[in-house]
């Protein structure tokens, strides 16, 4: 062992060098290393599943390495009667591991329709607000290999382009948060088999096998493709390789918007050159979205239906002024003119 990798191990208690010990963690551990370079603090998302519990034990052994101070929360959505009971029995069981966390509750009504969406955005307005009042801009999640290739298939069935179906990627960035998913590229199946050697625990949530949700149905149509010899390796490979082709329109989407657009700082107003136009539909719709999200400076996107909507009346000269995204809209002679609403 060299003196580096002696010098790291001493700076780890015996509770986590014992588990590394393990070949399998450890070949876990090194894999998670070198995926996840970060030399900040940060936040972890814990839910209790064997994906957050392994990503909390990963976590904590980087940071003690690293001298780095995590802060660990869990979420309890009060969606079901044993929540509250689960959460505070994660809480204990991460302690057991001297990580310390906190529980975060969703208070007030809860939805009928739509749980598992409205859930999600919760569960982040939750942890965004803890990123604030401890100044940390580094959100880190358990989504791994599964929920990449389930979320490709769920926008693939909303109809959603290039840029939505490769959207879960290992490192995003949304409301000035970086979104830090260092398992993207694991094996679910190794992250349960690390749950339990550490733990001997992980929540199992029942809407796991509800059929009502559609993530759940797709879950299921993945394994039928497996049936027939596409594994999720070969799932993984052509997300990668749409990636590539994502990361090459975004360079012409940044070229497009800087040579093409001329932007009144004073004014808060964008005139986009007549050129601006001549390049491929996709380059055009996501330039844009982002400058519509610049000047309108809503927290969220617009709808792409509406951008469709718009460069529709733009290509066929029917665009005479329209309020979109926080923006008006309007041309004048071969221009394309954005302002803020006031």
């Amino acid at each position: 062992m060299s003196l580096k990798n002696l010098s790291a191990r001493k700076k780890i208690p015996n509770i986590y060098n014992s588990r590394l010990s393990n070949q399998r963690v450890n070949q876990i551990f090194k894999k998670f290393e070198k995926s996840f370079k970060i030399d900040t603090n940060f936040i972890v998302a814990v839910s209790g599943g064997a994906d957050s519990l392994a990503l909390a034990f990963l976590t904590k052994v980087y940071a003690l390495k690293k001298n780095l101070y995590p802060k660990y929360f869990i979420v309890d959505h009060k969606l079901r009667k044993q929540s509250t009971y689960e959460a505070n029995k994660v809480k204990r069981i991460l302690k057991s591991l001297k990580i310390n966390s906190n529980v975060l509750t969703w208070k007030g009504k809860k939805p009928l329709n739509n749980i598992q969406s409205l859930a999600r955005s919760k569960r982040y307005e939750l942890l965004f607000s803890k990123c604030k009042t401890h100044k940390i801009n580094n959100l880190v999640l358990g989504h791994h290999m599964d929920d990449l290739i389930e979320n490709f298939f769920l926008r693939m069935a909303r109809g959603s382009g290039l840029k939505g179906l490769v959207s879960l990627g290992i490192n995003t960035q949304f409301k000035n948060i970086n979104l830090i998913r260092p398992l993207i590229k694991f094996n679910k199946k190794d992250l349960i088999f690390l749950s339990k050697f550490i733990f001997n625990f992980n929540v199992d949530d029942p809407s796991n096998y509800n059929d009502k949700f559609n993530r759940i149905k797709v879950r299921k149509l993945i394994k039928e493709f497996e049936n027939f010899g596409l594994n999720k390796k070969k799932f993984q490979l052509t997300i990668e390789n749409l990636k590539e082709s994502d990361q090459s329109i975004k360079f012409y989407v940044e070229r497009n918007k800087s040579k093409n657009s001329i932007f009144n700082h004073k004014r808060d107003t964008l005139i986009l050159k007549k050129n601006f136009f001549d390049n491929s539909r996709e380059v055009i719709f996501r330039s844009l979205s982002d400058l519509i999200h610049l000047i309108g400076k809503k927290p969220n996107f617009v709808r792409g239906k509406k951008i469709e909507n718009i460069l529709s009346k733009i290509k066929a000269g029917k665009l005479s002024k329209v309020t979109l995204g926080g923006c008006v809209i309007k041309k004048v002679n071969h221009t394309i003119i954005l302002t803020k609403e006031e």
